[in-house]
């Protein structure tokens, strides 16, 4: 049997006027493995994963971590949880060099006086600590001097991934990391998710390519209409399968309806 889920939402409900986008959702997250959510537009993932990453707050519901009952109001909150999210536009800054992107919004001051009162940043720890997380992912990048602006589609989500990685402790996200890049780069990202499962770290992938679903994910989450409609591992469904699951067209199993296992 799974241990307890490290993130967890039960009956969460989300309504913006008259349209209800999530309805009673249910979600799973375990312990070191990718979990795909696909579903059709409309179908309500994308309010679910904003909720999960304290973007949207829920009308109703519960969201738990590692069997605790937690409450997200905002994505700092999630973050202080160790949630870390890569969304589609990246959120990077390109003028700023690599070892800036990495630290954006965290970043290091010098110690003593020079930090505290002079509020000097510690350039030469961020670039030294950069490059470490680069490399532990095996991303391969010249100088972390580098401007972001100068990398190419699939760099700048390696380093949009490398930030998520470095400070996410307990829940990667990743909205769509392989849009709009070509098949080699998209395969580069392909193996970062890969390489974040192998350091012990959950993935949630949402994505519309299924190919990329097939290749990396350990259990995918089908979303229709507001909620989960079934969990299956794609070892055990085929793929048109699972997108006749997706739009209604095939209904699940009693176990994938429940959660799968």
């Amino acid at each position: 049997m799974p241990g307890t889920p490290v993130l967890q939402a039960r009956g969460l409900v989300k309504r913006y006027g008259s349209v209800t986008a999530i309805d009673g959702a249910d979600f799973e997250l375990r312990a070191g493995e990718v979990l795909a959510v696909i579903g059709d537009n409309g179908a309500g993932k994308s309010t679910l994963i904003k909720a999960l990453a304290g973007a949207v707050v829920p009308d109703a519901g519960e969201l738990w971590m590692d069997g605790e009952l937690v409450r997200f109001h905002s994505t700092r909150d999630a973050r202080a949880h160790g949630i870390e999210t890569v969304y589609q536009d990246l959120a990077v800054a390109p003028a700023l060099d690599i070892a800036s992107n990495v630290f954006l919004g965290r970043e290091l001051r010098r110690p003593g006086f020079m930090g505290t009162v002079l509020r000097r940043l510690d350039g030469p720890r961020m670039r030294t600590e950069s490059a470490a997380h680069l490399s532990d992912l095996g991303v391969r990048i010249k100088s972390v001097r580098q401007p972001v602006e100068t990398l190419s589609g699939g760099q700048r989500q390696g380093v949009a991934v490398v930030r998520a990685a470095a400070f996410g402790k307990r829940v990667i996200i990743m909205d769509e990391p392989t849009a709009a890049l070509g098949v080699r780069e998209s395969g580069m990202v392909i193996d970062l998710i890969r390489s974040i499962r192998d350091r012990g770290l959950p993935v949630v992938l949402i994505s519309h390519d299924m190919p990329h679903v097939f290749e990396v994910a350990d259990r995918v989450h089908v979303h229709r209409l507001g909620r989960r409609a079934a969990v299956v591992r794609p070892a055990e469904r085929s793929m048109a399968e699972v997108v006749a699951l997706m739009t209604g067209a095939l209904e699940p199993t009693d176990e994938e309806r429940a959660g799968g296992r």
